[in-house]
C-alpha cells in the first residue's frame, strides 16, 4: 500500500532532525516517486560553509534535476517539513516538480523565527510563487503543521 501524505511528511521530519542534530537548522525534505517510493531525500545544509542558500528543498530540486527527466519529476511529489521559501518554491518549479506538501507554513515559521539572523524568513506563499509560473504545482499544506512546529521550538531564541 502506498505510504500517505502525513506518513511521509513524517519521513521529512525525521530528516529535518537529522540535520538539527548534525548542527544545521531543523529542515528536511524528500522526492517521492508516483509509487511512493523515495527517490531522494535532503536536509538543511547551512553549515558548515553558512550557504544561506542551502536549503533543504533548493538542495533537493538540484539533486532531483540532475538525476531525472523532467518528466519523471512532473509525476514526482516534493514533501517538506516547512513550506517551500520563495528561492526553494523556483527551484522546485525549475526542476519541473509536479506535486509538493509541507508541514510548516511560512507565515508560521517567520512568528517562530521572529527576525533571526540566520533565518530571515519571507513570509511569502509557494502557491503565490507557482502560480506567476506557466505549468500546475499541485500544492498540499499546511499538513501536520503542529507537528512540524514541534521541531523549531527553542531554535530560534
Amino acid at each position: 500500500m502506498k505510504p500517505s501524505d502525513e506518513d511521509q511528511l513524517r519521513r521529512t521530519f525525521a530528516v529535518a532532525e537529522r540535520a538539527q542534530e548534525r548542527g544545521n537548522h531543523p529542515f528536511g525534505a524528500i522526492l517521492v516517486g508516483p509509487d511512493g517510493d523515495v527517490l531522494l531525500e535532503a536536509e538543511n545544509g547551512y553549515l558548515p560553509d553558512g550557504d544561506m542558500t542551502a536549503h533543504a528543498e533548493r538542495l533537493l530540486a538540484t539533486a532531483a534535476s540532475k538525476a531525472f527527466e523532467p518528466e519523471e519529476l512532473a509525476e514526482c511529489t516534493v514533501y517538506s517539513s516547512a513550506e517551500p521559501c520563495a528561492m526553494c518554491a523556483g527551484a522546485l518549479y525549475w526542476a519541473g516538480i509536479g506535486r509538493v506538501v509541507y508541514g510548516l507554513s511560512e507565515n508560521r515559521l517567520k512568528e517562530m523565527t521572529g527576525d533571526h539572523a540566520e533565518n530571515p524568513t519571507l513570509d511569502l506563499a509557494c502557491r503565490t510563487v507557482f502560480a506567476a509560473g506557466q505549468r500546475k504545482v499541485e500544492v498540499v499544506g499546511p499538513l501536520l503543521e503542529n507537528e512540524a512546529a514541534e521541531q523549531h521550538e527553542g531554535v530560534w531564541d
